[in-house]
């Protein structure tokens, strides 16, 4: 009895968290064979630009580019704007690292309500995908809330509201609630609802974005955050993504 007890107490949870949404018809963001409707934006440290490539089906970032060499950051961004969506991506990581990234773990990761100038790295909101760190909310020339633990300052459904984000802040982090990544393919759900998105790994909620706002400088003032692009970034690691998909969420 005990241990059915347990079950039923997980099944639960996990059925708290998963949000019930009435969802449009699933479109593919990439069609697996080019990059119609996606452009490429990049820094300007590498020795190389074409950063991503397509075969098979996948999103291959650095494919042909050498082992150890160095390369510049860059992002697979969307043509169009998005709002009110569920966005599922698959990733899985290659073996290559590059300068001046290759000493470190391996990083990438996808970027939503991109808007203003695309130079890398565009403001915007971001679900991290990285070793060790998968799932981590960066807020990047934006500013927006979450709820985390206040002894670890993860995040915590049922934590306190912390808001971060200002004019000279430009890069503020939270971390996730725990770390769901395995070997081979991960998946990815961004579940984005106007100025508030939730992160799944591996079917895990694992961080949330709350009242998240971008800068006016009309109004002087922050203002919500409901829209814009959405980014695949390549980060000086070997990286794979596939079955990039999104779904309307019907008011």
């Amino acid at each position: 009895m005990k241990c059915w007890f347990i079950v039923f107490i997980i099944i639960s949870l996990n059925g708290f968290s998963q949000p019930k949404l009435t969802l449009g018809k699933e479109q593919l963001l990439f069609n697996g064979k080019n990059f119609d409707g996606w452009h490429q934006s990049y820094d300007n440290q590498g020795v190389e630009r074409d950063l991503f490539s397509t075969k098979d089906g996948l999103i291959h970032a650095y494919a042909t580019q050498t082992a150890l060499s160095t390369q510049s950051f860059g992002g697979l961004i969307t043509d169009k704007e998005y709002s009110n969506y569920v966005l599922t991506l698959e990733y899985k990581w290659g073996v290559k690292k590059f300068k001046p990234r290759d000493e470190s773990v391996r990083d990438a990761g996808v970027l939503f309500h991109v808007f203003g100038n695309e130079n890398i790295w565009p403001a915007g909101v971001e679900c991290q995908i990285q070793e060790g760190d998968t799932g981590d909310l960066w807020i990047v020339k934006a500013q927006a809330s979450t709820t985390v633990d206040p002894q670890n300052k993860n995040f915590d459904v049922n934590g306190l509201l912390v808001t971060a984000g200002t004019l000279s802040s430009e890069y503020n982090r939270f971390a996730r609630s725990y770390y769901w990544e395995k070997e081979g393919w991960n998946k990815v759900v961004l579940v984005v609802k106007g100025d508030n998105a939730k992160f799944y790994i591996n079917d895990h909620f694992v961080n949330e974005a709350i009242a998240m706002k971008k800068w006016d400088a009309k109004l002087n003032a922050w203002i919500p955050l409901t829209k814009g692009k959405i980014l695949l970034q390549a980060e000086g690691s070997e990286v794979f993504y596939k079955n990039v998909l999104l779904q309307e969420i019907k008011e």
